[in-house]
């Protein structure tokens, strides 16, 4: 016996609810984040233009996708249009790659730790997490920049101070110019660069510029003059360049021209199998019970010396709603 349907109940728009079990992780996401205060998604929408997707909705359909080990905002909108998990989270929505990339990558960028926090408040509510033992480890993820762009420090510094001796040795030979041709106000002008160590660009452009002015009004003297524009177009640029380098490189060994915040490291697994040096970065990630309770990414490759910031970082989140001993704990661990 076949059961009879009219062309009216085949047209009916499908009851998503009953397809998803009760305990489904979907339905534990929908309702963590429907405890959130919507005052966290109003303040990343000041209002104006068009009707705007609702953000909360737009959260939960990331923090779902990221659950499912999806990460790629085209693959996340095509979820929407055909998984029903994603379609029952989404309210039917059809929400397009652009709006989610957006969402996470600008409007919601500095509120996520928020939602985190709230989430995990959630979770000490619901005696999910007692915060009473706390189990660290990191990992080491290559960064998306090509592995053959690195800058080492040492290098920098060493080039450096060849070029300090450079200019020194340039000085020199302009101190010598000046003495033949009697320019005074040149020879005051390098008195006041100092030694070759304390040579930056910032005195080298004004030492610089000084002498060009002074050649302006005095023309004479070929032999200056191709020493100062010696110093103009070649030395000033290189040295201005280290100092930009060391900047960026802070306290670390190395960084990468691509992707100026990933350091250099060995990884756990070497596709070529010859322990080289990758850009990576360093994730902390702590949890209880088989949840994340606190993570940090840093840039040093040891363990040992990324311990102290993560446990900050975790203080600073858990301290104000959260009890003393175990901000103590996790300080007698490191210890």
């Amino acid at each position: 016996m076949y059961i009879q349907y009219t062309m009216d109940q085949l047209c009916l728009p499908m009851d998503l609810e009953e397809d998803i079990p009760a305990n489904h992780l979907v339905r534990v996401i929908n309702a963590a984040a429907n405890l959130l205060d919507d005052a966290i998604f109003n303040a990343a929408y000041p209002g104006g233009g068009r009707d705007s997707y609702y953000p909360k909705m737009l959260t939960k359909i990331i923090i779902y996708a990221y659950s499912q080990c999806i990460y790629s905002s085209r693959q996340i909108a095509k979820a929407v249009r055909e998984n029903i998990t994603f379609m029952w989270i989404a309210g039917r929505q059809r929400s397009d790659f652009r709006t989610i990339n957006r969402l996470r990558s600008e409007r919601m960028k500095n509120v996520l730790e928020t939602v985190f926090t709230a989430i995990l408040e959630f979770l000490v509510e619901e005696n999910y997490l007692q915060l009473e033992h706390y189990f660290v480890d990191g990992t080491k993820i290559e960064a998306n920049a090509k592995r053959y762009t690195f800058v080492w420090g040492k290098a920098v510094v060493k080039q450096k101070v060849k070029l300090q001796e450079k200019v020194q040795t340039l000085f020199d030979a302009i101190e010598d110019a000046v003495k033949q041709e009697k320019r005074t106000h040149c020879g005051q002008v390098l008195l006041e660069l100092g030694e070759s160590s304390a040579i930056n660009s910032e005195k080298l452009e004004h030492a610089v510029k000084q002498l060009e002015e002074h050649l302006q009004e005095k023309p004479k003297g070929e032999q200056l003059k191709k020493a100062v524009r010696t110093l103009r177009k070649d030395l000033l640029p290189c040295l201005h360049k280290y100092e930009t380098q060391e900047a960026i490189l802070g306290t670390r060994n190395s960084y990468s021209k691509t992707d100026h915040d990933a350091t250099f490291m060995r990884m756990k697994e070497d596709h070529m199998r010859n322990g080289q040096l990758k850009p990576g970065y360093n994730v902390q990630i702590g949890t209880e019970n088989q949840f994340v309770v606190g993570y940090s990414v840093h840039q040093r490759p040891i363990d040992t010396r990324c311990i102290i910031p993560h446990l900050e970082k975790v203080k600073s989140n858990l301290s104000e709603n959260k009890p003393l001993s175990f901000i103590l704990y996790i300080y007698l661990f490191s210890c």
